[in-house]
This record gives C-alpha cells, sequence and structure tokens, in this order.
C-alpha cells in the first residue's frame, strides 16, 4: 500500500543547511519521493511512497525533540506522484515574501489565529451560523473546484499577493466578526491567522489539518463543497464518490475538475479544460494524459 503525507511544524531551526543535509540522507535512505522546505522558521513536506517506509519516515522524525508530534495528514497516491526528492533550505516557510512577516518560538506561531478541529468549526457554524465569515488562504484558481460555503477567496495568483489582499479595505467589514482561515494542508493559514490579527482583526480562527482534515472527516456532509487542488501529478483529490464538481471548462462550460496549463509562453495560467475541448490542441491533450484523468 503507497500513500501521501502532507506535514509541517513551525519551530526554529538553528542550521538549516545542516538539517538539509539530515534530511536528504533520511528520504534516501528510506527511497521516497517529494518536496521538503526547511527555514530557520521549521520544516514543511510532502512525500509519497510505501506506507511501511513513510512509517519509518515518521518514526525517525519523531526521535528528534525539535520535530516530535508533527500532525500528519494521509491521502491516497504514491511516489509515482513526484518525479524526485527536492530537499532545500528557503527564507521562509511558505513563501510570502516576508520572513519577517510572523515569528516563531518552540510552540509555534506567535499570536496566530485559534485553532479549530473539524468537529470544533462545526460547532461554531451551529452557534454562529451565517455570522462567521471563511477565507480562502490559496490561489483563487483552486477555489473554482471547491471551497467553504459563501468563503472570501482573494483575486491572488501567488502567496505573494495574499498581504496585498489582506490590506484591502474591502476585507475591513470583517474585522469585527469571527473569520475561519483555512488552507489545504493548513500551514498558510498559520501566517494568514497572525497576519490579520496583526491588522485588528478580531476574533480569527483557522482549520487545524486544513481542508484534507475537515473532508477527510466529514467529505461533503459538513460546509465544504468539491475537489481539492494539488501540487502534485495528481492534481485533483477527492474525498468520496459523490463529490460534487463546481468547476467549469472555459470553452464548452461543462463541468470540469482537471486544469490545464497555458502553453504560450511567458504565460503561466491554469484554467479548466475539458477532454472533449482539449482534443484541439495536443498540447492540451498531453496534459490531461499526464495527470491520469484522461
Amino acid at each position: 500500500m503507497e500513500k501521501i503525507i502532507l506535514f509541517y511544524k513551525f519551530v526554529p531551526v538553528a542550521d538549516p543547511t545542516m538539517c538539509v543535509r539530515w534530511q536528504t540522507e533520511l528520504c534516501k535512505r528510506l527511497g521516497r519521493t517529494g518536496r521538503v522546505i526547511i527555514s530557520e522558521q521549521g520544516i514543511n513536506g510532502t512525500l509519497g511512497g510505501p506506507l511501511d517506509a513513510l512509517l519509518a519516515y515518521k518514526r525517525s522524525m519523531n526521535e528528534t525533540d525539535q520535530f516530535r508530534g508533527i500532525d500528519y495528514k494521509w491521502t491516497a497516491g504514491s511516489g509515482a506522484d513526484f518525479p524526485k526528492l527536492s530537499v532545500k533550505a528557503r527564507p521562509e516557510l511558505v513563501a510570502f515574501g516576508r520572513p519577517d512577516l510572523v515569528e516563531v518560538d518552540d510552540n509555534g506561531v506567535v499570536n496566530g489565529g485559534v485553532h479549530l478541529k473539524p468537529r470544533q468549526l462545526n460547532e461554531l457554524m451551529t452557534e454562529r451560523g451565517d455570522d462567521v465569515v471563511f477565507f480562502d488562504g490559496r490561489n483563487a484558481y483552486e477555489a473554482e473546484i471547491g471551497k467553504f460555503n459563501n468563503a472570501i477567496v482573494p483575486d491572488v495568483n501567488t502567496t505573494h499577493d495574499f498581504i496585498d489582499a489582506l490590506d484591502n479595505e474591502a476585507l475591513a467589514q470583517f474585522k469585527d466578526r469571527p473569520i475561519v482561515t483555512y488552507c489545504t494542508g493548513g500551514i498558510r493559514c498559520e501566517v494568514i491567522s497572525a497576519a490579520m490579527k496583526d491588522r485588528g482583526f478580531n476574533e480569527v480562527y483557522q482549520l487545524d489539518g486544513g481542508i484534507v482534515k475537515y473532508v477527510e472527516k466529514y467529505g461533503e456532509a459538513g460546509h465544504w463543497k468539491g475537489s481539492v487542488y494539488t501540487f502534485d501529478k495528481r492534481m485533483v483529490v477527492d474525498f468520496g464518490q459523490e463529490t460534487s464538481t463546481l468547476g467549469a471548462c472555459d470553452t464548452c462550460g461543462d463541468d470540469e475538475k482537471i486544469f490545464v496549463n497555458c502553453v504560450e509562453p511567458p504565460c503561466k495560467e491554469r484554467f479548466l479544460r475539458c477532454e472533449t475541448c482539449c482534443r484541439s490542441d495536443q498540447h492540451c491533450v498531453a496534459h490531461r494524459e499526464q495527470t491520469n484523468h484522461c
């Protein structure tokens, strides 16, 4: 059996370069592929492969004081979803372009939002109802195929754009309402929720474990609808056979959840296009075939 794990931990790392060497050796010894980022703020990774090898990785991490107790998210997939292993040191754990945006101590991000488990989020919705505001902490195109009901989806295409989005005056009306930030695995929201509090939002929450943990537990029986976008060969993950298709083909308008990349340089846009409409463009067909959805 093979799986994919997503994980992160905000914790001070004194020597990211040495940590990169250790992680590279550990992953190669276990035959793992995927991506691991190390910074002075902590660790962030996605790895795929046989279940026993991933469990061995988790055991090795738990043998360290620094990375013990990480909450791993287990999803469907395999090592084949990643072409190689990449372990790199970066100035920040998530590329907001502002390494000074958050302060990190041994307990994680300082002055971040209140963590809500999936059950606690549902309880908050029962108690506060329409007063609760969902804030999508992902790139805008990801929300085209799945999001929380009535969520605010900032018009951003890169993580760097989020700080300007948070300073948008249109968000000021929500500063006194309960606002729940969410993203795929939870890591972006650690930073976004702290930045919101720094900007005067009074009641800020973040979905603990991200979308993955929530839909794994509730599917579409809760407040989420649609699929989850991933930055690997899978591209799309559904949690259940009855997953709604929210997206539409940009050409014919039929239901669609598979993105294709623009092939005209320097364009880097992603857009939804169905298999039928793709057949007139060989580049488009090849892209869909690479994602195993065609």
